[in-house]
Parts: C-alpha cells; structure tokens; sequence
C-alpha cells in the first residue's frame, strides 16, 4: 500500500495495527476518526503529513499477523472474535475497576480529589458502555450473521425493522465517539494515567488497568468502526442488488 496524505487513517491501522501507537502519541484518534485522511488529521494535530507518512511507513509493511487473522474474518466471524474477546474484557473488567476506584477515593480522595472525578466518569462509561454492548448482542451481531448466511446460501433477506443496517451502525459510532471522548477525559484528568509519590500498591494497579481498559476500548472501536461496518454496509448493498 502506497501511502499519501490522502490516505484513511483508518485504513492504515485496518492493515497493519503495529501503527496505533503512532497516532495515539501524537494524539490522532485512529478509531472513531478513522474516516480522516492523513492530511486531515494533520491539519487538526499541527503536524507536517510527511513528517507522520514516514513513520508510518517504516512499520506498515512489517508483518503483523493479528490485523492479517482479523482481515481474514467474515463479518460473522468478527462479531464472534469481539463478542468473545472485547465484550468479554469489559464485562469482565468494570467490576474491578469500580471497587478499585472506590477503594483509592476513599483512601487518597481528600489529597487527589480529582479521582473522584475519574470515578465518575468511569462509572458513566461503565453504564454506557453495558447497554451498547447489549444492543449489538441482541440486534446489531444476530443481523449481520444473518446477512452472511443469505449471501452464502443466495436467499433474500427479511428487512429488519430498523431498515437498514446503516441506521443501527451510525448510533454505534455516535456512541463510540462519546465513550471515546470521556475516555480522553478520563486520560487528561489522571495526568495520562500518572502516578503520584504517595500512591499506594492499589493506586498504582488500578491506574495501570485504566489505561489497559483505554487501549482494549479504543482497540475494539476500530475493529468496528474501521474493519466490521463498512464491510456490512457493502455487503447489505451487495444483497440488495
């Protein structure tokens, strides 16, 4: 792949996902602004593109084999592989990370009061994040396995009753970019994931598995944003002609 500065972020970090970690140093959301170009986000960031294309460059040809397994999934196979690995995580994780947060506001709120404020921007995306989650099990993964059995074996599909898979996708995003923000909040207000002199041993985990739960986060939303969705948007174009 030739890179330019017309490229998608997005689909630079779709093709190899070794690249993240150069946006995100430079603060350049690949995940819900995936759909930028590199001139774009350039232009936002205050940065030269060639200065940014040749980094990228020095990375996007390597190999990666975990973007190479996710770009061989189906559609249905990915909705099962972020089911079982991303929605897991987060459901796994809130728990821990709610009574950690209570615990060090009870312990270094009064020094640190901005952890309260970091728990309850937590807990919020917490709440957010389990209803989103919820509305892809039950509604948006079921349509799409169900749109790559009609491909398969040549059948029409049944029209959902909230039209078109589009319409469900796009308030995904719109909730992607909310959690996404509160998260860089979250980041800002910690200091990015800081840990002050008078931490304790709990202080310390539980900001090392907030920024752990960053990383999962902003990792899953690119899988869907810049991987799952367009390729379920042309697949229903495809079924429809």
């Amino acid at each position: 792949m030739t890179i330019t500065s017309g490229t998608h972020i997005g689909e630079i970090v779709r093709l190899n996902f070794k690249t993240a970690p150069i946006f995100h140093e430079i603060d350049i959301d690949y995940c819900c602004g995936g759909s930028k170009t590199i001139s774009e986000a350039c232009d936002e960031a205050g940065i030269e593109p060639e200065q940014l294309i040749a980094r990228i460059e020095k990375i996007i040809h390597t190999h990666d084999p975990d973007s190479e397994y996710i770009n061989n999934l189906s559609p249905d196979e990915l909705c099962e592989y972020i089911h079982r690995r991303h929605h897991a995580y987060v459901k796994r994780s809130i728990p821990f990370l709610k009574e950690s947060l209570k615990k060090i506001c009870g312990a270094h709120g009064a020094i640190h009061p901005e952890l309260l404020k970091i728990k309850r921007l937590f807990e919020t995306a917490a709440g957010e994040l389990i209803m989103h989650m919820h509305k892809e099990e039950i509604m948006l993964f079921p349509y799409i396995r169900k749109m790559v059995k009609a491909k398969k074996e040549g059948s029409p599909m049944v029209r959902p009753a909230f039209g078109s898979v589009a319409n469900p996708i796009a308030m995904m995003i719109l909730q992607h970019e909310t959690e996404g923000k509160r998260f860089r909040k979250i980041a800002q207000v910690s200091g990015n994931y800081d840990i002050p002199d008078d931490a304790c041993a709990t202080y310390e985990s539980t900001m090392y598995h907030l920024k752990e739960f960053e990383r999962d986060l902003y990792r899953h939303i690119h899988l869907e944003n810049n991987v799952l969705f367009p390729a379920v948007v042309e697949m229903e174009a495809e079924l429809k002609n």
